[in-house]
């Protein structure tokens, strides 16, 4: 049987969907892949976005009404170009959060990493010069 809990929108989830996290520094196994470390890097105390928190949930909710109105859009049958406009103002919205973003663990993470030393940087030019491949393929 599975147990269900409710998300932060009241919904029921299962519980046991994840697994639980293991210390970021036990070895990989077959459980434990490198994806799972990346999911739970341990905090470093405040986040670079922490001060424009409230702005950056702001500016989610707009983009999650705009993708609430494709859904409608779709469902009154409106014009396919229409559509595809509202399409790309969404996902320019989302470009635009992504590299807010970006720019503030740059300006945060990195800049931490440069007090504690080279591999301390390099790793976190690594770890942003991956985010931005990422965010390139889409």
């Amino acid at each position: 049987m599975t147990t269900t809990d409710a998300d932060a929108n009241g919904s029921p989830r299962a519980a046991a969907a994840h697994p639980a996290p293991q210390p970021a520094d036990a070895p990989l196994t077959e459980d434990r892949t490198v994806t799972d470390a990346a999911e739970i890097a341990p905090s470093h105390g405040v986040h670079g976005y922490a001060q424009q928190k409230d702005a950056h949930l702001k500016r989610l909710r707009r983009i999650e009404g705009q993708i609430r109105g494709l859904q409608r859009m779709l469902e009154e049958d409106v014009y396919c170009i229409d559509i595809l406009t509202q399409v790309s103002a969404s996902t320019k919205g989302l470009q635009s959060f992504g590299l807010q973003l970006l720019e503030e663990h740059l300006r945060h993470c990195v800049a931490d990493a440069a007090v504690k030393g080279p591999e301390a940087i390099d790793a976190k030019v690594q770890e942003a010069t991956k985010a931005i491949e990422r965010m390139l393929r889409t």
